[in-house]
């Protein structure tokens, strides 16, 4: 079975926090729940506190999903990861998410005022201890009740199709790969490439759009991620200037049986897309594809 879920960086930015800087928690949630989302992210304008988010997501018919982690394991030890973790473990529990969602962020630029184009690599044998760290670490955390799931970003040392690669290559099955559509295009993958290549260990699924001209201009004017994100990068499914091809992809997770959230994860300024319209349209593209592609056999009007 799979749901349907947002992120509340549609509505408030939590990398750049003057893009949706005065809409409400309480306008995001009630849009969230009226749009016909069976679930949300974590955002940086919700409780911290698990309990009082679950109640805070309870009132607009709205299941926790899970909130972004970032893992400094390339600047400190597995057990010190651990300890720091804690408390984002034990608030996804208490407020029913179903994934933890980690990207090693210690030396990532996709926040900072640094063009795409010098983010952080690893060499070979870097990202192979790297991987064995963040096994381990994806051990810990599952036998807490919690799959882990890796999110490839831009801007981190996982961002490009070798990297996910190489990635995945040194990981074991206790680390999910989150399949992001938008960073896959952007970093330079084929999202049905690796859906093909690694549907078997994906644990959670980013249906994020890409707008090929805004991509193509962050890249030849050396942009930062940032700077992408405000001239509108990003985009939701059934945009039509979007160029991400979602079907194959949803195909191929039905074909492998894929259950969990099919996530909008699509950030761009709400002052110039509003964030209920372009949400309404990438739930109704999404849920139309997801029906032809044999993942979602609900009839139409029906939730997942």
């Amino acid at each position: 079975m799979i749901s349907y879920a947002t992120n509340p960086i549609a509505w408030s930015n939590d990398d750049d926090r003057s893009l949706g800087q005065d809409i409400t928690l309480e306008t995001c949630l009630s849009e969230a729940g009226a749009i016909g989302f069976d679930g949300i992210e974590k955002g940086h304008k919700m409780p911290d506190d698990g309990t009082a988010l679950k109640a805070a997501l309870n009132a607009y018919g709205l299941a926790f999903v899970g909130g972004w982690y970032s893992t400094h394991l390339l600047t400190r030890s597995v057990e010190a990861e651990l300890d720091a973790a804690r408390r984002q473990v034990a608030m996804t529990l208490e407020a029913g998410g179903t994934v933890f969602i980690a990207a090693e962020t210690s030396n990532a630029i996709h926040g900072a005022d640094i063009p795409l184009a010098e983010r952080p690599m690893l060499t070979a044998e870097r990202m192979a201890r790297f991987g064995e760290d963040m096994e381990r670490f994806a051990e810990r955390i599952a036998a807490e009740g919690l799959p882990l799931v890796y999110h490839h970003h831009m801007g981190t040392v996982v961002e490009s199709e070798e990297d996910i690669h190489r990635f995945m290559d040194a990981t074991g099955p206790a680390t999910r790969l989150l399949l992001d559509t938008g960073h896959a295009f952007f970093g330079g993958a084929d999202p049905l490439a690796l859906a093909r290549r690694y549907m078997g260990r994906v644990g959670h699924i980013h249906c994020k759009n890409v707008r090929p001209q805004v991509m193509q201009r962050v890249r030849g004017d050396r942009l930062t991620f940032l700077d992408g994100v405000r001239a509108g990068v990003f985009t939701v499914p059934g945009d039509p200037d979007g160029g991400v091809d979602f079907l194959p992809v949803l195909q191929e997770a039905a074909r492998h049986g894929y259950s969990g959230w099919l996530v909008i994860e699509a950030e761009q300024d709400p002052a110039i897309r509003h964030p209920h319209r372009y949400q309404s349209m990438g739930l109704n593209a999404l849920k139309d594809m997801a029906r032809k592609a044999g993942l979602d056999t609900a009839p139409a009007g029906e939730g997942a």
